[in-house]
């Protein structure tokens, strides 16, 4: 009966609510079986106290992946974002360096084609006034021949001189070729003015025809250079819209699985926010509750 009592009076200071129950039907012929009770209440304690250390672990451990996966995903993410942003920066100059030099391939399309025009009406201009001397000095050769002939050959003189007579009032003696050389001077001066102006409408050709054939080629260098251009700023811009859909869905994905962490975070204040905040109450507890038992039993081992 004494020992029964010591062992109560322990147990109401430390030991759980189950060892009192035990104590109230304890019968002294019944220690061995309470004693093997016992150890197996702090056996479980015991294993509790690793279950919950182990708990408190995974629970730190689980805490700092979803931590690191959140802020990588978040890094992600904002990577993800600038790198949208700059591909719709990209694609925007593009497309205006494309407009751009579009219009200037017209532009300058419609410069050679005025071009062309002017240097077709130029040549037909040339080609007029080149046949206009021509005629010009062809029939001024013609009528310059006829006045050689006539005064310089001395068939004028001959003819004058079949016909000659003695006329009823006297004048002076004709001279030869008298008149003649002014005038036929004046043909050779207009003959050479047209030589001359050929000659200058022909130079004039030339370089014209140079000037517009070098302009032709320069602007069709330039179409050219412009072409090839938008060629590649059109492959960079489809290659950027590719990348641009890409890494929007990369966004999604990256969104998705930050949803998914920031609910696994939620389950984990869940799970383990109530252990990790009572967790060195509940150790204690435990701890005293194992050295209650202890000490009971000790009282239950020292008994006669």
């Amino acid at each position: 009966m004494q020992v029964r009592l010591r062992l109560r009076r322990q147990l109401r200071r430390g030991a759980s609510t189950a060892l009192l129950r035990v104590a109230a039907s304890l019968s002294l012929d019944s220690f061995t079986k309470i004693k093997a009770m016992m150890d197996k209440m702090v056996a479980d304690l015991k294993t509790e106290q690793a279950e919950e250390v182990k708990f408190k672990a995974y629970c730190q451990k689980e805490f700092s992946a979803n931590e690191k996966a959140t802020y990588e995903k978040t890094e992600d993410k904002k990577d993800l974002e600038a790198k949208i942003e700059e591909l719709a920066t990209l694609m925007k100059k593009l497309a205006k360096e494309i407009a751009e030099a579009q219009a200037q391939i017209a532009e300058t399309q419609v410069s050679i084609k005025k071009a062309s025009q002017q240097r077709e009406g130029e040549n037909s201009e040339f080609q007029s006034v080149v046949a206009d001397q021509r005629a010009t000095q062809t029939i001024l050769k013609k009528a310059l021949q006829k006045l050689k002939d006539f005064y310089v050959k001395g068939m004028g003189k001959a003819a004058l001189a079949q016909v000659e007579q003695t006329p009823p009032v006297q004048f002076n003696k004709q001279k030869d070729n008298a008149g003649a050389s002014p005038v036929m001077g004046m043909i050779e001066q207009i003959i050479e003015d047209s030589v001359q102006l050929e000659k200058e409408a022909t130079e004039g050709e030339y370089t014209a025809q140079a000037e517009y054939e070098k302009f032709v080629s320069e602007s069709n260098t330039l179409i050219k250079s412009l072409g090839e251009a938008v060629v590649e700023k059109t492959k960079a811009s489809s290659t950027a819209k590719e990348d641009s859909a890409e890494a929007k869905g990369d966004l999604e994905s990256t969104d998705s699985e930050l949803e998914g962490l920031t609910q696994v975070n939620a389950d984990l204040h869940g799970e383990c926010d109530f252990v990790l905040k009572n967790f060195d109450i509940r150790q204690k507890a435990r701890l005293q509750e194992i050295e209650a038992i202890g000490a009971a039993k000790g009282i239950l081992s020292g008994a006669k």
